[in-house]
């Protein structure tokens, strides 16, 4: 397999590689991802095989905004959209319950999802064209570092994946901020590019660690 390289700003290649069940590596602000459509089972399972990623650890979803979420998850407290508002696009992972149309395979089997907005504006300009989410771990080998620049991408996936965008240097440079929102208080799973502080100061209140 030879890896596209899209260096340009018309994503519609990495739309039509991501809707034929391709995967696709993405910039964002803070790592780059490796994307697969997020409602296509087999799509996904091809990013557990070439990661060699545990199937038992669950993937997150890109999607351009909150309205998008509310296709793919239920029951989304009032907490969510006002981070959302706040802090998307950015580093903040909302872990909402999913709705059925969610693949198993995404979730691990379980009944959340993680969703997060992307502050890129490529890889937001592939959500719009794409019109699905995208399933979207970091482009690693599972249990290396996390890659900040295409150059890293390649390292790992170069000849793996069909085709990989060069959006530069990732801004934040490391992972999104996990927030879990189907408890109260929202409690963080893992701390990344969006601090407690910030978090809270919006809310009003507290989250648990």
């Amino acid at each position: 397999m030879k890896t596209l390289i899209i260096r340009g700003e018309d994503m519609s290649p990495a739309a039509e590689i991501i809707l034929a069940g391709g995967m696709v590596a993405v910039p964002t602000e803070t790592v780059y991802g490796l994307a697969a459509n997020g409602l296509d089972a087999n799509a996904v399972d091809g990013i557990y095989r070439v990661k060699g990623r545990p199937e038992t650890k669950p993937i997150s979803l890109l999607v351009p905004g909150i309205s998008s979420a509310e296709k793919f998850c239920r029951d989304i407290p009032p907490a969510a959209y006002i981070l959302a508002e706040k802090f998307w696009p950015g580093p903040l992972t909302m872990i909402l319950f999913k709705k059925p149309n969610v693949p198993d395979i995404v979730t691990a089997g379980g009944s959340t999802v993680g969703i997060r907005c992307p502050d890129h504006e490529k890889t937001l300009g592939l959500l719009h064209l794409a019109g699905v989410p995208l399933a979207t771990p970091s482009a690693n080998i599972s249990g290396m570092p996390s890659p900040k620049t295409l150059c890293d991408v390649l390292f790992y996936f170069d000849g793996k994946i069909d085709a990989a965008v060069d959006g530069g240097k990732c801004r934040v440079g490391v992972e999104s901020t996990i927030l879990d929102m189907t408890v109260s208080p929202p409690r963080i799973l893992r701390q990344g590019g969006l601090s407690r502080a910030e978090i809270e100061t919006v809310l009003e209140h507290e989250v648990n660690i």
